[in-house]
């Protein structure tokens, strides 16, 4: 019974985690601290210091990503993290790792 009602939990969460499916339905102030997951192609890989990133593309646009890990340029991935909103940066998604 436990284990269904997880899963019940889980599939729930999901579904209300504020998820768009393209980026540019993701860059707006409603999905703004809260968890989307998005699929795209990894761009313009950068790592200085304790910081890395990644912009990662669709067929709407182009959001930032922050994250501990770099995946390889020209992969199809799905990322999972927080929208936030930088003056300098603008819209980008922290990966919590």
């Amino acid at each position: 019974m436990k284990t269904k009602l997880l899963i019940a939990l889980a599939f729930c969460t999901l579904l209300l985690c504020g998820c768009a499916s393209k980026i540019s339905e993701v860059k707006n102030e409603k999905y703004i601290g809260k968890t989307v997951i998005l699929t795209g192609t990894v761009e313009n890989t950068i790592k200085i210091g304790s910081l890395s990133g990644y912009s990662l593309k669709d067929d709407t646009g182009t959001i930032g990503v922050s994250s501990e890990t770099l995946p390889t340029e020209g992969d199809k991935i799905t990322v999972s993290g927080v929208l936030i909103k930088d003056t300098i940066f603008g819209y980008y998604i922290k990966v919590v790792e």
